[in-house]
């Protein structure tokens, strides 16, 4: 059964992106039995005002009509359980109940994806190697995921392109939105050659700056391994490596071709945190061998399905052997990655030119983070921080806290320039 329209109702009660999803399914089981519950009364779930009003007022008939009306723009909609939801978006922190798509959705499944991130404004040796490396995966079947933007995303993107590949685009605004608009005009022959766009967020939703943080997860967990061409200390592209290494992902990283500048300052702090030197294709070829732990990842979706399957806090939990191995293996993965990361000292070089923060600015932080509009773990991350810099493993034992939903949150503060990370994933207050 397609329950796609009770994701859809659960989206327009919660909000998109929201946490509430998965904290009212995670007691009734799955999308319909939700819905069936909360519009009966709930059976003493707590729901705020504005919830009450919106289960209230939203029916199911509006669910399935929005369906609809995207299908007529071209766009479809995946529910959390639709065969068409990639699996590797299931078992992450927060999960997306709903995706919208255009285009051939079915090249995520199964098939050794890539995500490939970087720059806005590469420097020539940046753009060429982003260019040239995706090309080459491109052709040796490997799916290219990058976000769309100006940059490195659209060499990557138009690397498979230019060699008849599918490329999937992730974006941080609704699919009929022409952004970024320099690069509208690649996005039919991105199409052409199988291709897709993908968002959570519903037609017609602007690219606010809020949108892209969330989008990140998604970037990081679609690839079976992440690619950073070239990223400065405070990029973006930090927050996608950093997510892909925290979903037991590997992570390779363009060596620099400059030491002392800002452009490549991002990369160096990657390096020194253990992430892999990318040189070429072959390193990241070797890493889907047959019997490996990724190409174990990918047979399992491919031929697994959905199986039988319970819900967890982060989603749901396939009890089928073949994923549970898989988890496993990806468990392994990441206490190995652990064990190998070395200890750095923070990289002097980076922030040489970094204007530090005074003892008075740090005594008056937690009087401005009490007007700002944030949410109690957020005040509860700032005011942490404006004692001291802390690794986020520390901090999150401190807050009692997922570390990975302290990703989640440290992602949101660092886009609104409160936090900073430091190398060896120690954060500190901007």
């Amino acid at each position: 059964m397609d329950d796609t329209k009770y994701w859809v109702w659960l989206t327009m009660v919660f909000g998109v992106g929201s946490r509430r999803i998965w904290d009212t399914v995670n007691i009734y089981g799955d999308a319909e039995d939700t819905y069936t519950a909360l519009i009966s009364g709930g059976n003493g779930l707590s729901v705020t005002q504005a919830e009450k009003r919106n289960i209230d007022s939203i029916s199911l008939e509006q669910a399935q009509s929005y369906i609809e009306r995207c299908a007529s723009k071209g766009i479809g909609v995946a529910g959390y359980s639709s065969r068409e939801y990639p699996p590797q978006l299931r078992n992450i922190f927060n999960p997306p109940a709903v995706l919208h798509y255009k285009g051939n959705i079915a090249c995520l499944t199964g098939t050794r994806t890539i995500t490939a991130v970087g720059t806005r404004t590469p420097s020539a040796y940046g753009a060429d190697a982003a260019y040239k490396i995706c090309r080459q995966l491109a052709s040796e079947g490997f799916v290219i995921v990058s976000g769309f933007a100006v940059g490195t995303d659209i060499a990557a993107h138009m690397a498979a392109a230019d060699c008849r590949r599918p490329t999937a685009c992730i974006l941080g605004c609704g699919l009929d939105v022409n952004y970024p608009k320099p690069n509208m005009r690649f996005r039919e022959k991105i199409l052409e050659n199988g291709g897709v766009f993908v968002s959570e967020y519903p037609p017609g939703t602007e690219p606010h700056f809020s949108n892209f943080p969330k989008r990140n997860r998604i970037l990081a967990a679609l690839g079976r391994l992440s690619l950073v061409f070239e990223a400065s200390i405070k990029s973006g592209s930090l927050i996608t490596a950093n997510m892909a290494a925290d979903y037991g992902r590997d992570v390779f990283v363009l060596p620099p071709a400059d030491i002392f500048g800002n452009a490549f300052s991002g990369n160096i702090a990657l390096l020194r945190d253990g992430a892999q030197p990318l040189y070429g294709t072959s390193e990241v070829i070797d890493c889907f061998s047959i019997g490996g732990t990724i190409d174990a990842e990918i047979r399992a979706d491919r031929y697994s399905g959905m199986g039988n399957i319970r819900m967890s806090s982060s989603g749901y939990d396939d009890e089928d052997s073949s994923i549970d191995m898989v988890k496993e293996t990806a468990k392994s993965v990441r206490r190995r990655n652990k064990a190998e990361k070395p200890e750095v000292t923070q990289n002097k070089e980076v922030n040489i030119n970094e204007e530090k923060q005074t003892q008075e600015e740090k005594e008056e932080a937690p009087a401005v983070i009490a007007d700002l509009p944030l949410t109690d773990i957020q005040r509860q991350i700032c005011q942490a921080l404006a004692a001291e810099k802390l690794h986020i493993e520390v901090l999150a034992a401190q807050l009692e806290i997922d570390s990975a939903e302290l990703m989640t949150e440290m992602t949101e503060l660092e886009i609104l320039g409160l936090v900073r990370q430091l190398p060896g994933k120690s954060f500190e207050l901007s």
